[in-house]
């Protein structure tokens, strides 16, 4: 259990610029921190970390390896920060080296890692998630030094098995990122977001899907150049969700819809809000440019690799369990994975020959409404 009158033992896995955030915020706070990353050599023990108020985090890293034996055995808390396509392998390479008493968790939810770490480790595991990234982060230098660009008022965190355990988890993390921690009662309430699963696809779609050409002559800016018909996908997007959420066992106040996220009333003030976000500032869309001077769509960036496979596919997948329909989320896959060279959709079916590569709960034993609610512990659906 945790005890808050003594530093931690904590690996992080992946070295991803949330990697780099959170192994300096934690170890300035006096953890001791080791990092599982596939490139040790390029990594120095002292790392910084500047904020967005200019302030300037020093961190240590007591341990660096590839190796999961030489890091993982000492943690009492493990925190993956890797994407969607790489969780799977990298329990699979912890999991003869787990304390039995250690804690595994994910910064990131929304991908599918409450289903694939309960189906490779098993329910005796000690499992915590977060609803959205603590931080919106940016590598600096790799390896050395990264840039928090915002920070969120209020993180939201769930686990399994909930109760006890993680209440004294919501303790630790508040302490250590110096936010209000929110416990959620199951993890499916930290899974379903209309944050980047729906946010990244509707954003693409509305940016690219009427374009005639994948050649442009300058890079798009993925936030300040944010249009009315990409907030009119993102909110019947998220309108598909927000019904799909009234038929599970979920507080529907802690998913907020995209609109009272954003404080926004239509499309027009949702694109006036996301533009307006700092944060925001200067990101771009990922694209090639080519000899010929022009940008191209790079279609193998994790807007595409992440968010669709294991993003918007795992909402569409619970929809799938109680036969609801989801046209807008449909058409989003259909033109996404056909950019992508994939078919995980056939029509609106969840019957692609790409489907064995993504988060869908149906890879991971649950085929069923019923199934759903025994995995979290939940009386019924309401189906």
């Amino acid at each position: 259990m945790i005890n808050m009158t003594r530093s931690k033992h904590i690996c992080i896995c992946g070295g991803g610029s949330l990697g780099h955030v959170l192994a300096g915020v934690l170890s300035h706070k006096g953890h001791i921190v080791s990092l599982l990353t596939n490139h040790p050599a390029k990594w120095q023990p002292e790392i910084s970390i500047t904020d967005c108020n200019s302030k300037v985090i020093e961190g240590h890293i007591h341990a660096l390896s590839d190796r999961a034996e030489e890091v993982i055995s000492s943690a009492e808390l493990v925190i993956l920060c890797v994407p969607g396509f790489l969780i799977e392998q990298t329990l699979v390479s912890i999991k003869n080296f787990l304390s039995p008493t250690a804690q595994v968790g994910s910064v990131v939810c929304s991908n599918g890692f409450f289903w694939m770490a309960k189906h490779i480790l098993g329910d005796n595991t000690s499992l915590f998630g977060f609803q959205r990234v603590p931080y919106i982060c940016r590598v600096t230098e790799y390896g050395k030094s990264a840039a928090i660009k915002g920070y969120k008022s209020v993180l939201k965190l769930a686990g399994s098995p909930s109760g006890d355990s993680v209440e004294k988890l919501s303790s630790f993390f508040s302490e250590a990122f110096d936010a209000p921690i929110v416990t959620l009662n199951h993890y499916l309430e930290v899974t379903l977001t209309n944050s980047n699963p729906l946010l990244h696809p509707s954003r693409i779609y509305g940016m690219l899907s009427r374009e005639k050409t994948d050649s442009f002559d300058h890079e798009f800016l993925f936030y300040e150049e944010w249009d009315d018909f990409s907030s009119e996908t993102l909110i019947n997007c998220d309108a598909e969700l927000q019904r799909l959420l009234k038929r599970l066992p979920v507080n529907r106040q802690e998913i907020p819809s995209i609109l009272d996220y954003y404080e926004s009333t239509d499309a027009a003030s949702l694109t006036r809000k996301i533009r307006s976000i700092n944060a925001f500032k200067g990101i771009k869309m990922s694209m090639i440019q080519k000899e010929d001077g022009h940008y191209y769509i790079d279609y193998t960036n994790r807007y595409f690799t992440e968010d669709i496979p294991y993003g918007l596919l795992i909402v569409k997948s619970i929809a799938k369990l109680i036969h609801q329909d989801t046209p807008c989320i449909d058409a989003v896959l259909q033109w996404m994975q056909t950019k992508m060279g994939k078919q995980y959709l056939n029509g609106s079916s969840l019957e692609g020959k790409d489907l064995p590569k993504t988060g869908i709960v149906q890879n991971f034993g649950i085929s069923t409404p019923e199934q759903l609610c025994t995995s979290l512990h939940v009386v019924r659906l309401k189906f």
